[in-house]
């Protein structure tokens, strides 16, 4: 990820809008080694939303009429389904008597077990997620839980976005993208590297935002026929 964005941040916003929009052509026409890169950029750009260089790409794209880096970049309204802030939840009970600090929660999250897991997934703190998402027993189906939850814990998302280990996931990604609470930002990136399957599920939910069906179906429209794909929507799983 350091190399991408020091070689994104070398070019021009009119090189690198150029280049991305020519890779997300590519990866719309179903190309396995484009998809695989645009995968990376989709996780740098999740991941760094407020990166100065995004405005930049949209401004290009909405000026140059480069319509595949417009779908990887544009943006919606904010969400509508999005927890109270971390500090206004309740702690949750970790069965000793009474509620731990954040310190010791941390700790917690720390440790190289699954005894607490079930309570860290739920822990409201930022701090406590972070660490979790790096315990070497932390596993897929915990991830999906915290960015599936509903309303969704918007402090959790951020913490999820800054890693890319588990950005790299599709579960996850597509998790993400069904989860109305999800900032458009951080979800709207992911969709240009769906599989076909996947696009389908966004435009079949009922709480998919206008935005993210109007870049999906763009996206299928985009696909080639059925027919001409190999193995190119199985790369990415």
């Amino acid at each position: 990820m350091g190399w991408l964005e020091a070689q994104l941040n070398s070019w021009s916003p009119q090189t690198a809008a150029v280049v991305l929009n020519e890779l997300c052509e590519e990866s719309e026409r179903s190309d396995p080694e484009a998809r695989e890169a645009l995968l990376a950029v989709a996780v740098l750009f999740a991941s760094r939303s407020d990166w100065p260089l995004l405005p930049q790409l949209r401004e290009e794209a909405a000026g140059r009429h480069l319509l595949a880096l417009d779908r990887l970049v544009r943006l919606g309204p904010p969400p509508v389904m999005v927890d109270r802030p971390a500090q206004q939840l309740p702690v949750p009970d970790y069965g000793v008597g009474r509620e731990l600090t954040l310190g010791e929660r941390r700790s917690l999250a720390r440790r190289p077990n699954r005894r607490a897991f079930d309570k860290l997934v739920a822990d409201p703190h930022p701090m406590v997620i972070g660490l979790l998402l790096s315990n070497p027993k932390l596993v897929e189906d915990d991830v999906v839980r915290l960015v599936a939850r509903r309303p969704l814990r918007l402090e959790v998302t951020l913490e999820v976005a800054k890693n890319a280990r588990w950005l790299s996931r599709s579960r996850v990604r597509l998790a993400i993208l069904l989860n109305p609470g999800s900032p458009p930002e951080i979800a709207i990136p992911f969709l240009s590297v769906c599989q076909r399957t996947e696009l389908m599920e966004v435009l079949k939910s009922a709480d998919t935002s206008q935005t993210l069906r109007a870049t999906a179906l763009e996206l299928l429209e985009k696909r080639p026929p059925l027919r001409e794909l190999d193995h190119a929507d199985r790369v990415l799983q």
